[in-house]
């Protein structure tokens, strides 16, 4: 897709904050230090537009982004994160239950899952959150230039079978420093939803 605007809209705190215009939404969700940040700043095409942290935990909140004035960038708060408090933390699994379950009329969710880590225990209860909510996912392994050529298909095989992955569910290898898997991702996001959400 060609980028002409990709601009921050706000920070969504609240489920009033949420978007309400019925423009399609794509949540990108994933632990803390997944990528997540760089993975939106690589197909926005920018390079500061999600800020990337060293600090992992850092998206404390809903974050909104429009792309091309038509398309919702939702970059969800990272889970994971063991130095967090556990009264952020729930604030924040609060926050992202209140997103799933706010009217959507059309949206997707981008799981990303750390390549060379694999799906953690976390990442699993996450798919099956998304699945309980009915919202049709894409994976992304990310890191995937951290593997050799070799590896990687390996990499993928035991991501698509440790979560479960219908056969139809797609899974994109994504490396943020070489662009591998940008238009691939691109293609799936453009993709019209299923019928009935589900993997």
């Amino acid at each position: 897709m060609k980028i002409e605007s990709a601009e921050f809209i706000r920070s969504a705190m609240s489920e009033r904050d949420f978007p309400r215009d019925g423009l399609p939404e794509v949540a990108f969700v994933g632990r803390s230090n997944v990528g997540k940040s760089s993975l939106l700043n690589v197909l926005a095409g920018q390079h500061k537009l999600a800020r990337v942290s060293r600090t992992p935990g850092r998206t404390q909140a809903v974050n909104l982004f429009l792309i091309n004035r038509r398309l919702y960038f939702v970059d969800l708060p990272g889970y994971g994160y063991a130095r967090a408090a556990k009264s952020a933390r729930d604030e924040w699994a609060a926050l992202l239950e209140a997103y799933l379950r706010s009217p959507a009329a059309n949206r997707r969710a981008v799981l990303l899952i750390d390549a060379v880590v694999g799906p953690t225990p976390l990442d699993l209860e996450a798919r099956r959150y998304l699945d309980r909510h009915g919202v049709a996912i894409t994976v992304v392994a990310t890191k995937i230039d951290k593997l050799s050529r070799g590896a990687r298909k390996p990499a993928l095989a035991a991501i698509r079978r440790e979560l479960d992955l219908r056969e139809e569910t797609s899974l994109i290898g994504f490396s943020a420093k070489s662009g591998e898997g940008t238009a691939e991702l691109w293609k799936e996001i453009g993709r019209p939803l299923p019928q009935a959400a589900g993997n």
